[in-house]
């Protein structure tokens, strides 16, 4: 790790200024912020992240920061909520449950005490070529070095949203069930205050897999909406990993439907562990409305889901697992007691 300057932000307007004289991007700034600091102090003691300041943001917990608003109507969460506490709400069980289930089933009791909202969705790639500095090539970390995962072990890595820049895979489960709800973002910087949709707040590699998300020098996460629908209880998140817990997404799936005497008036449907950013499925929802929800439908939705896969060599078998994943997400909501 190496040397750093360590700051408090008590205000939003502290942490703002702070950090407004960032370079390329919030990812690469020299000012970076700590809240849970899950990804922050690992990519730091890897030398991946080497900023030259820190601002601990955490004394912001205590503002609207940190607070959940829920109601049947929608959810306001704050960016500075412990995704524990989040996961443990009784509202966001009832009537969001794929939301907790991203929660309660991302990484361990301890880290999901202490990492925030805002941060999680932040987090970066854990692919193996981007965490140790000792493989040049990670146009990720070092910008037109190459990517040495598309011809090296890449099993974990995705096979939607890719570009020849770059394959990493985007690691979070929260952000699935946020990108499906519709989310919208609110963010603080210097020109005040803006919101987004969170589908907008990430950016797939193409040419410049460095540039991770649409946040500028100076801006902050301050909060997410998600506004409830039809089909929001009837919502479940399903991950398939290596082991039972404390591991990332080989594949994953958000599946809300809106369901009336078994046809599909309308579905949500979100992609994790196969795609480079979170990925909203918009072909095989368009694939499930209007449809009877038999085993031709879901095949179709499935198909769909990955008609634009790209596949390297060890991850191809994502392709086969990620539809089996979706298909299983569909029938377990389906038949889900609302």
């Amino acid at each position: 790790m190496q040397p750093f300057v360590l700051a408090a932000a008590t205000t939003v307007t502290q942490a703002i200024e702070a950090s407004a004289g960032g370079r390329a991007g919030p990812m690469d700034a020299q000012t970076q912020f700590l809240a849970g600091g899950t990804t922050l102090i690992d990519l730091m003691k890897l030398n991946v992240m080497r900023p030259a300041q820190v601002v601990d943001i955490n004394p912001l917990g205590m503002s609207e920061l940190g607070r959940i608003d829920a109601s049947e109507e929608g959810l306001r969460l704050g960016a500075l909520v412990r995704m524990a506490d989040a996961a443990d709400h009784p509202l966001i069980n009832r009537s969001f449950p794929a939301i907790a289930q991203s929660l309660r089933l991302a990484a361990s009791p301890q880290i999901r005490n202490m990492a925030t909202l805002g941060g999680n969705v932040l987090q970066r790639t854990r692919c193996p070529y981007f965490r140790d500095v000792s493989y040049a090539e990670c146009n990720k970390r070092n910008p037109g070095s190459g990517c040495a995962a598309l011809d090296g072990f890449n099993r974990s890595h995705a096979v939607l949203g890719t570009s020849n820049r770059c394959i990493a895979t985007y690691p979070g489960d929260f952000a699935q069930a946020l990108i499906a709800f519709d989310a919208m973002v609110e963010i603080t910087g210097l020109r005040g205050r803006r919101s987004i949709p969170f589908a907008r707040l990430h950016r797939e590699p193409g040419d410049t897999p460095e540039v991770e998300a649409t946040l500028e020098p100076g801006e902050i996460i301050t909060a997410f909406v998600v506004p409830a629908g039809p089909w929001s209880r009837r919502s479940l998140f399903l991950k398939v990993r290596d082991r039972e817990s404390y591991e990332f997404a080989l594949a994953s799936a958000v599946v809300a439907l809106d369901l009336a005497e078994g046809t599909v008036r309308d579905a949500r449907i979100a992609l994790g562990g196969v795609a480079t950013v979170p990925w909203r499925a918009k072909a095989a929802e368009a694939a499930l409305k209007d449809k009877a929800l038999d085993e031709p439908t879901k095949q179709a939705a499935a198909d769909a889901a990955f008609s634009g896969a790209t596949t390297h060599g060890h991850n191809a078998f994502k392709v086969e697992l990620g539809k089996r994943t979706l298909t299983r997400a569909i029938d377990q909501a389906a038949g889900m007691e609302i």
